[in-house]
């Protein structure tokens, strides 16, 4: 392959030359929502880093299995193991089913994700759904003596796995010792089924009232929620591959404890590039769910929340994130996004300017030196996906397309082809920038459909089922997907 990518590792803390395990293949996984709530802000810094990753790893020619899994179980309040699960909570409160909360968050992040054109992962695994897996895990750290059953759960003995590997924080740079310190002040309560306070749960025993449980050769119960991540990598991935990716929240402790697991299950090196990516935080503090400081992609981009000053469009949020390199902390602001705006727009602009230049006389040199330019854009995300500097080496480009438009620089008939395409490569293809100019055409569908969606609702109304029903059928049957929420019903192509 045609490339010299090199990517920030996390578990080396140095930048290293991407070789995959078996080319031109190539491994990756991304760890992906716990589906309680609608998504916000937050969500898209990983979800964007990664698809600009998976689309120029497929632009140079590899053959990317991306996987981007979904948790609908096993994660709990403070992500650690007490409290109650987070799915399983919403549903008591909004009185529904644990599976009917994971299903509808589910649809509207495919949703969401699909609006800021992330490109549809190659497989989208359910925790819940793999279940067999994760018991099979689990059984092999038993088999290695590095887990213990106590009353049902089953628990990852951590200072064991230490002892015999010296390796516990090695990702996260944190020191097993002042681990245990930091805990010796809580004192196991009788609920607590753990040797020390730092094991973590592999498998959980259900109470009765608690509605998502399995069978398993320890009882009624429900995995941890950082085995899932292990499980299911190896399903799909193998027992090592290419590249695991998340967000720096949960570098600790949850892929310290996929690489825990792994290895006490016989398998030194699940991961060879562990990437990270920052947080978008708000007043400086990371947006999240669990802090109740965020904005949810709706809010912004209806414009319908108080720290918000008008509505912001999809490819400006896509901008706004691609405008700071990934490892670097993104702070919320209008006047951020305000720029993102004018950015998106003109750059959208010059693909149209580009389209209206007049083909050059036979004769015309280039007047300016475009293989820099293009080599330049190549080197930017060569550099640990460097797309700050990939957005300023296109604006450079837009520059030398106007002064073509205002016939003040030349360039030959090839050479304008191939501005051309390196510009609507790099912003469509590997950037993930798309025109949300409205056509006429899309006017017209976007009002018929909304039109469409107003008569359903009347017939839901009316209780006028067999209509509602109908109409729903007929719109799937074209293409067009219905989801229905509490605030009313909402539709996506």
């Amino acid at each position: 392959m045609n490339h010299n990518l090199h990517l920030i590792n996390t578990l080396s803390r140095q930048k290293e030359k991407f070789e995959p395990i078996n080319p031109p293949f190539v491994g990756m996984y991304l760890c992906g929502p716990t589906v309680y709530g609608e998504p916000h802000l937050g969500h898209t810094r990983g979800v964007i880093t990664f698809d600009v990753l998976f689309r120029y790893l497929t632009h140079v020619g590899y053959r990317v299995r991306y996987v981007r899994n979904i948790t609908d179980v096993g994660h709990l309040e403070n992500d650690g193991d007490e409290g109650e699960d987070k799915i399983a909570k919403k549903a008591r409160l909004e009185q529904l089913e644990p599976m009917e909360i994971a299903k509808l968050y589910t649809d509207i992040y495919q949703q969401k994700m699909s609006q800021i054109n992330a490109l549809k992962p190659s497989i989208e695994p359910l925790a819940s759904g793999h279940i067999p897996e994760q018991i099979e895990l689990i059984e092999e750290i038993l088999a290695h003596g590095l887990a213990y059953v106590a009353n049902g759960s089953v628990y990852f003995d951590t200072l064991k796995y230490n002892q015999t590997y010296q390796d516990y924080g090695k990702l996260s740079g944190r020191i097993i010792e002042d681990l245990v310190a930091g805990e010796q002040g809580r004192t196991l309560d009788a609920q607590d089924d753990k040797q020390n306070p730092i094991d973590f749960a592999l498998w959980k025993k259900a109470k009765p009232e608690h509605i998502m449980q399995w069978k398993s050769p320890w009882g009624m119960g429900f995995p941890g929620w950082h085995l899932e991540c292990s499980a299911m990598s190896k399903k799909y991935l193998g027992k090592i591959f290419d590249i695991h990716g998340g967000g720096m929240d949960l570098m600790f402790p949850h892929h310290e404890c996929e690489i825990a697991q792994a290895k006490a299950a016989g398998n030194p090196n699940p991961v060879n590039y562990w990437l990270h990516n920052n947080m978008i935080t708000i007043e400086s503090r990371k947006m999240g769910k669990s802090l109740g400081n965020f904005i949810t992609l709706d809010q912004l981009f209806e414009g319908k929340h108080p720290l918000l000053e008008q509505a912001y469009s999809p490819m400006t949020l896509r901008f706004f994130v691609l405008q700071a390199h990934y490892r670097s902390t993104l702070d919320f602001s209008n006047d951020a996004l305000k720029a993102a705006e004018t950015g998106y727009k003109r750059l959208m602009k010059a693909l149209k300017t580009i389209e209206k230049i007049p083909s050059p006389k036979p004769n015309a040199t280039n007047s300016f030196d475009l293989e820099t330019l293009i080599n330049k854009t190549y080197k930017a995300i060569d550099d640990d996906l460097n797309t700050p500097i990939i957005i300023a080496n296109l604006f450079e480009i837009v520059h030398q397309i106007n002064l073509l438009n205002d016939n003040k620089a030349t360039l030959s008939q090839q050479s304008l082809q191939r501005l051309k395409q390196h510009l609507f490569t790099f912003t469509n293809d590997i950037l993930g920038l798309t025109d949300e100019t409205p056509t006429k055409n899309s006017q017209t569908l976007n009002q018929t459909i909304d039109l469409i969606i107003e008569l359903r609702n009347d017939a839901r109304k009316a209780k006028d089922f067999e209509t509602s029903d109908k109409i729903r059928q007929k719109l799937t049957q074209i293409g067009i997907e219905i989801n229905d929420t509490k605030e009313g019903a909402t539709w996506n192509i």
